[in-house]
């Protein structure tokens, strides 16, 4: 029995400005990303990858078509479905990003700990949540160390940690090892790939970083705001 993809995006479209100063930055792009797959947005400035995972995750309204998330029908003809955009991404979507934005003044297991509580956990459980975290991602001997004296890879592991907190099946991650030198970079992917085997996630990312296309499953290209194919 073949599951429905975690992640199904149905001729979206989006524009911004009208008449002569209209921008089109997606124009009918559909994909699927199915449960334990890794995939890569790639395309040149203005392409439309940022674009099209802001709409993904719930950040950017489409100017038209359709998306399903974890099986739910989010939008309908351009049309959010649910009003709290914000309930929706803590439900479904963890983000990973090129710099690790990790709150300087938190050491790593209170960064991690903080989106729990804010999604409702009591801090014991929040607290709890965070150090298996840690420990999952071979950091958790680091948990009361500050931002400023992580290295950059125990940072983004810290910054990933704090993405699955909320346990999504979705991870977007926009250019997640641009900041790394070619080692830590590719054991940030490899994590990335343990995650969506473990957690039964979908994983897609936005990246320019040629030493890790051999991670992917597939590699989507857009040109134009278009899928090339």
């Amino acid at each position: 029995m073949t599951q429905s993809p975690l992640v199904r995006v149905d001729r979206i479209s989006k524009h911004f400005g009208e008449g002569e100063a209209r921008v089109d930055a997606l124009r009918d792009v559909s994909l699927d990303v199915q449960a334990r797959q890794v995939v890569a947005l790639l395309g040149p400035s203005g392409s439309g990858k940022t674009t099209l995972l802001n709409v993904i995750g719930c950040i950017l309204d489409p100017s038209s078509g359709s998306m399903d998330l974890v099986g739910e029908r989010v939008i309908e003809n351009g049309r959010w479905l649910r009003t709290n955009l914000r309930s929706l991404r803590l439900e479904k979507i963890g983000f990973i990003f090129q710099f690790h934005n990790l709150i300087p003044f938190l050491d790593a297991i209170d960064n991690v700990s903080l989106v729990l509580e804010l999604a409702g956990a009591t801090s014991a459980e929040a607290q709890a949540r965070a150090s298996e975290l840690l420990d999952y991602l071979d950091v958790g001997h680091r948990s009361h160390s500050m931002p400023a004296k992580l290295s950059g890879g125990e940072a983004q592991r810290v910054a990933i940690a704090r993405a699955l907190a909320n346990r999504p099946r979705i991870i977007l991650a926009d250019e997640p090892t641009a900041a790394l030198d070619s080692k830590r970079a590719q054991i940030v992917m490899d994590l990335l790939r343990k995650v969506a085997v473990d957690q039964d996630a979908a994983i897609i990312a936005v990246t320019h970083d040629e030493k890790i296309f051999d991670r992917f499953d597939q590699i989507y290209h857009l040109r134009d705001g278009r899928l090339e194919t």
